[in-house]
């Protein structure tokens, strides 16, 4: 694989953190289930739906009843940050837990993964929020979310000292729901930008760039160097159904977009040039939880290596292609062994 350095050249303190990710700090409550669990507790297949408290914590009965649930400290970014300590590369994490039980299981989560968490925890307001993720034999993951304590990140969360010291901060599209974390999310951004280092965005759903399109729009022109996004939230953010017209806009917006597109592999566009990326294929797909972090994980990593974009296009289906494979949102072989195989 090439190299190219990926150290911004007006970088001139210390890089202590390679990749640093702002999002929800999410409890994941994993089950795989049939489809009349689905139609039973109302949930939309395929989907995510927002829920209280009361709800979340019934649903999680529920599930457990039906088959133990396996809990993972998890929410996108967090999900990525993990996949990219997997892969030997040093990450940190920010985002809200409140001070009651399921936020200490998080803490520890995180912190056994090998990522760098202090983010000081909420002793008021909502409990830790849990997403309740039933997983279908067709591969496909239902997820209801109750955003509890997650939701109170703001401005006092970021640590000047901590964002400036990332490599790469990476910033997660769930968490634009709140006025206060998108205020944290300029923040990091300008930090992040006057020391010299690259900001990363996720759009994580096409939802959200419907409901927060023009926000978006602004966050990836003025402050994100590396736009992460799939298919559809691409064509989302562009308001158009041309692939290559949005292709074209972003290139025009953003240094990097790096866009995936299913079995149809990924695009990243950079520097003028366009990189098509095929999928890895699987013997079985299993679950798609996790598929766009893990992207993002194996991309970013490779990133902080130093890797050219085309390598690094191809660590991220690496790592997509190995998610898909099992349950869950995490690695659990070593990427090195695929690219081994790979190779």
């Amino acid at each position: 694989m090439a190299r190219t350095s990926s150290t911004p050249k007006n970088s001139s303190k210390k890089t202590e953190i390679d990749v640093l990710g702002i999002g929800n700090a999410i409890m994941d409550v994993i089950a795989p289930i049939g489809d009349d669990f689905l139609t039973t507790h109302e949930i939309a297949k395929g989907g995510m739906t927002l829920i209280d408290e009361k709800h979340a914590i019934k649903l999680h009965k529920a599930l457990d009843k039906a088959h133990k649930s396996v809990e993972i400290a998890g929410g996108s970014a967090a999900n990525t940050m993990v996949g990219i300590a997997s892969l030997g590369v040093s990450s940190a994490y920010v985002g809200k837990v409140a001070s009651d039980a399921l936020g200490k299981r998080f803490t520890k989560g995180l912190r056994d993964s090998g990522l760098t968490y202090d983010t000081a925890p909420t002793s008021s307001g909502p409990s830790t929020a849990r997403c309740i993720i039933a997983v279908t034999q067709d591969g496909e993951r239902s997820m209801s979310t109750f955003l509890g304590a997650t939701t109170q990140l703001t401005k006092r969360d970021i640590i000047k000292s901590q964002i400036a010291s990332a490599r790469i901060v990476y910033l997660e599209g769930y968490l634009f729901d709140s006025d206060a974390a998108k205020a944290a999310f300029v923040k990091a951004a300008e930090i992040a930008q006057a020391a010299g280092r690259k900001v990363a965005l996720t759009l994580s759903d096409s939802f959200c760039v419907n409901i927060h399109r023009e926000s978006f729009k602004q966050l990836v022109k003025h402050h994100v160097d590396i736009l992460f996004a799939n298919e559809a939230e691409l064509l989302a953010l562009y308001e158009t159904e041309d692939f290559d017209k949005a292709i074209k806009a972003v290139a025009k917006d953003c240094e990097t977009a790096c866009v995936t597109r299913g079995e149809k592999g990924s695009v990243i566009v950079t520097d003028g040039k366009r990189h098509t990326i095929p999928a890895v294929p699987v013997k079985k797909l299993v679950d798609t939880t996790g598929a766009g972090d893990q992207y993002a994980a194996g991309v970013l990593a490779a990133r902080a290596m130093g890797l050219d974009w085309a390598d690094c296009g191809h660590l991220g289906s690496l790592c997509a292609a190995e998610v898909i494979s099992h349950y869950g949102a995490r690695p659990e072989i070593r990427i090195q062994d695929l690219i081994t195989k790979s190779a």
